[in-house]
């Protein structure tokens, strides 16, 4: 069994926890609650075997790589992590009815990385670190935090609009939401989960740029955008922590994070050119 059969499989399998997470919402069935979460949870185990296989069919190959370092690669990757990060909170915070609006990502990001090629290339000679891994992983873990948050962050929105407009939502998702006041704590926590991880993503790309083009920082615009997420979030924490800042302000804050997040990620490779360029389709 190849690896891309397993990523396909894979895929369907987020799409089916997808679905299962709507009709939970939908329905109110914890027998479909706790089928939407062993879904999903198949959807990693099943994705999980898929990287191990590439990895193993790239040591077949001769080439003995992480699978890491494409568009294709990375868009996985991200998506497993997204999926994993989502199953932890929610086994920790309670919150599955926020897994039909978290769920979609993994299911969307596998169905854009089908569309990329999807070939067992060398690695570039700047690639070749032992470097690669620690900051790929601590990155793309961070940003599926942020990425849970951001969820959580809209939900804030229209949770506090309806509390604050006492807008009834007994019959709706909204009343089967945690108080805006646990929406706006859970988002904050996951930041506080994603920005270290970041921030260890960061300094390790500091050192292995070091190693492969003999400089800690070029303002590449990579290094840039990823500064730039690192200080949204950064004043996120900043104003939270030493200001008090709660609420509708921290949510906005959040998403405008996480946009930034996702260009940093896909615009920079595939609209800006740098030394990062290598991260894009081919």
């Amino acid at each position: 069994m190849t690896n891309s059969l397993l990523f396909g499989i894979a895929t369907f399998v987020y799409f089916f926890a997808m679905v299962l997470y709507v009709s939970y919402l939908a329905f109110r069935s914890e027998m479909l609650g706790k089928a939407a979460s062993l879904s999903l949870l198949g959807g990693v185990v099943v994705e999980t075997a898929a990287i191990g296989m590439r990895w193993y069919e790239s040591y077949q190959m001769g080439i003995g790589r992480a699978p890491l370092t494409n568009l294709y690669e990375s868009l996985t990757f991200f998506a497993w992590t997204i999926a994993l990060i989502y199953l932890v909170l929610e086994r920790k915070f309670k919150m599955k009815t926020m897994g039909a609006f978290v769920a979609p990502f993994p299911f969307l990001i596998m169905a854009y990385a089908s569309l990329n090629p999807n070939d067992i290339q060398p690695l570039v000679p700047a690639l070749k670190s032992n470097w690669l891994i620690s900051h790929v992983v601590t990155c793309f873990v961070g940003y599926a935090a942020f990425a849970v948050s951001f969820v959580v962050s809209i939900l804030y929105l229209f949770k506090a609009g309806a509390e604050q407009f006492s807008v009834k939502s007994a019959g709706s998702f909204l009343g089967f939401l945690p108080p805006s006041s646990g929406l706006d704590e859970i988002g904050y926590k996951t930041i506080a989960i994603g920005f270290p991880l970041l921030t260890i993503g960061i300094v390790t790309g500091a050192f292995w740029a070091n190693v492969a083009w003999g400089t800690y920082w070029s303002w590449d615009p990579k290094e840039t955008w990823s500064l730039i997420v690192w200080l949204i979030y950064a004043a996120y924490l900043h104003a939270r922590i030493t200001r008090g800042w709660r609420g509708k302000r921290a949510a906005i804050l959040s998403i405008v994070g996480f946009a930034a997040t996702i260009f940093c990620y896909l615009g920079v490779n595939l609209i800006l050119s740098g030394l990062h360029s290598y991260g894009g389709a081919s």
